[in-house]
């Protein structure tokens, strides 16, 4: 199964409350590869956090890295290089739990990576989250939020998704974003999935919520 990869158009865009909502709704596998800063606790364990079905397995990160910066300096910072091969060969198998131990694995549960930053943080010193994107062949939902410069950031994310020919399913919105919206699916070509409204308190049923609204959207995409 092709797994669903959550980038957005930078940082604190509520990557990871849409990550909670659709691996909710699809009842999936979650996986966040690279953390970077954990003081305040990991994205994995806030998403475990927010979900309340019981199939969902968190997958552990293949770098857990301290400083909460650009994964490539969080890396450095720690003597390290994050490789995207090391990142593919730990992709979590997605496998039906029901067969006993010597039968073969068979594709069974949707797997939702969860990117770091936007979609061209920088990685290593010549690669982006944009390239672990195609390297995994994974689909993409982009998340955007409301802010000063948002419509620019949206385009800009979609305009080199399109040049590298990355598979985008499409939008999800963050906050009230108004005709904004709109003009954003316009002007990309992609499709809002699906709009998050603004709470002040993110809990486990504003997430079960969401993601009972949004299941149809993202199955009749998948």
């Amino acid at each position: 199964m092709i797994p669903l990869f959550i980038t957005g158009i930078g940082t604190g865009i509520g990557k990871t409350i849409v990550s909670a909502i659709v691996t909710e709704a699809l009842r999936a596998d979650y996986w966040k590869p690279i953390q970077a800063g954990f003081e305040d606790g990991t994205d994995a364990l806030q998403v475990q956090l927010l979900i309340s079905n019981s199939q969902t397995i968190i997958h552990p990160e293949v770098y857990k890295l301290q400083l909460a910066a650009s994964p490539h300096i969080a890396a450095r910072n720690e003597g390290l290089i994050i490789d995207i091969p090391t990142i593919v060969n730990r992709q979590p198998l997605n496998v039906n739990r029901n067969l006993s131990n010597h039968q073969l694995p068979t594709p069974n549960s949707q797997l939702i990576i969860e990117g770091a930053g936007g979609i061209m943080v920088p990685l290593n010193d010549h690669e982006f989250v944009i390239d672990l994107v195609a390297t995994l062949k994974a689909k993409v939902i982009l998340v955007s939020r409301n802010y000063l410069g948002s419509i620019n950031h949206s385009l800009l994310t979609a305009n080199i998704c399109k040049q590298r020919g990355i598979d985008v399913l499409g939008w999800i919105f963050n906050d009230q974003y108004l005709d904004y919206e709109n003009e954003i699916v316009a002007w990309t070509g992609y499709p809002k999935i699906a709009s998050i409204p603004f709470v002040e308190k993110v809990d486990k049923a504003f997430v079960l919520q969401q993601a009972n609204a949004i299941r149809l959207s993202l199955q009749q995409l998948l």
